[in-house]
């Protein structure tokens, strides 16, 4: 079943996929496996381990199922000075 989401890019996972946000439809069952699914589409090399994911403004753990109609948050670590 396709599951219909809002994706957002924070800091180098912008810069790398070109877009803030995007919609998307996928088959993935949980947030990591949506998160190999963008790796795949954008050539992203993070690994999870180094990003935060939420969903629909709270933090989440990658092994949590997809909601339809979800706002889901990709978020590298940053550094400033």
């Amino acid at each position: 079943m396709s599951v219909a989401l809002t994706l957002l890019y924070f800091a180098s996972l912008r810069e790398r996929t070109g877009v803030a946000s995007e919609a998307v439809d996928t088959e993935a069952a949980d947030l990591a496996d949506l998160y190999g699914e963008i790796q795949a589409r954008h050539g992203i090399a993070w690994p999870r381990e180094h990003l935060r994911v939420a969903v629909d403004g709270e933090f989440a753990r990658w092994q949590d199922p997809l909601r339809a109609g979800s706002e889901v948050a990709f978020i590298p670590p940053v550094s400033g000075g």
